[in-house]
């Protein structure tokens, strides 16, 4: 069975300052999600399916969509903010503006996944041979299984010199992951990784290895994160910032017993657009590898 890619495309890009989502960061419009598409596909993955916002619905069609929906299987869904919730929930949280996080935007698509899947963020760069490696992993299990996968990165190849970056670490033993922990601050202090945290911060040695949102699920991962994300919002409805993290999610599937995530790693460097800072260098890294051939001077057929 071909897996389906989940690109979550609704966040709000506070940081970023605009929409990063459809930001071209190519010599012919495209945006960065453009990329990894293109890589999935490549990779044995057929159909991408688009999470993202009502508000940006008609410029993402425009600028991003229609191109790709030409060239393979695509298709999008709505990540609101009441997404979710009950009518009590939905009055309680009627304050909040910030989404609600990785977790409730994999939710938001269940019901139009039924195969294995992979998770990818639309600002990060992954590299071809990430999605080779869990295209194929996806493409081997059965969809009942409990044995998830993921690919973890080393820390200082995921870093931005503009601010801080939020990473989830990884503990990984025998070549599976045991545990994550998310650390929303992560930045430099001269050339020290330092994780600032409430109470102390804790210096990294930059080569622990974190999830950048790049997973491979099993179907029955949903039941696990419906879980996890109703115990949050029991927890955390009136909250105007806390945020149901993936990360954690993932982690509580292995510390709960109700599956396994096979670790991968991968040396490529990430890049991303975190801040507007960083959109030239993804311009300038992109057209070095269009340069050597590795992309197509035009990914997709118009």
């Amino acid at each position: 069975m071909k897996p389906t890619l989940l690109v979550m495309a609704a966040g709000m890009g506070s940081r970023y300052g605009g929409i990063k989502q459809i930001d071209s960061v190519g010599s012919h419009g495209e945006t960065l999600l453009d990329f990894g598409v293109y890589d999935a596909h490549k990779s044995g993955f057929e159909k991408v399916i688009f999470l993202i916002r009502k508000d940006i619905e008609k410029d993402f069609r425009e600028r991003v969509f229609d191109r790709i929906a030409n060239n393979m299987d695509a298709s999008y869904v709505f990540q609101n903010q009441d997404s979710l919730l009950n009518e009590e929930q939905k009055r309680l949280s009627q304050g909040r503006k910030k989404p609600w996080g990785t977790i409730h935007a994999v939710l938001c698509a269940e019901p139009v996944i039924k195969e294995p899947f992979a998770v990818i963020n639309a600002d990060d760069y992954y590299g071809r041979d990430a999605f080779v490696v869990l295209g194929k992993h996806l493409t081997e299990l059965d969809p009942a299984s409990t044995e998830h996968a993921m690919v973890g990165y080393v820390l200082d190849h995921t870093m931005s010199r503009s601010g801080t970056v939020s990473r989830a670490i990884c503990h990984v033993e025998d070549g599976y992951l045991l545990d994550m922990e998310e650390h929303t601050k992560i930045g430099y202090e001269g050339e020290q990784v330092v994780s600032h945290r409430e109470g102390a911060d804790l210096v990294l040695t930059g080569k622990e290895w974190v999830s950048m949102n790049f997973f491979g699920f099993a179907p029955t991962a949903f039941t696990s994160f419906a879980s996890y994300w109703e115990s949050f919002i029991k927890d955390n409805i009136t909250s105007e910032k806390t945020e149901c993290y993936l990360p954690n999610g993932a982690s509580r599937i292995v510390t709960n017993q109700e599956g396994k995530i096979r670790f991968y790693t991968t040396q490529d460097t990430w890049f991303g657009m975190t801040y507007s800072e960083d959109r030239q260098n993804v311009k300038d890294q992109l057209a070095q590898k269009v340069a050597k051939g590795y992309y197509p001077e035009k990914l997709w057929k118009y």
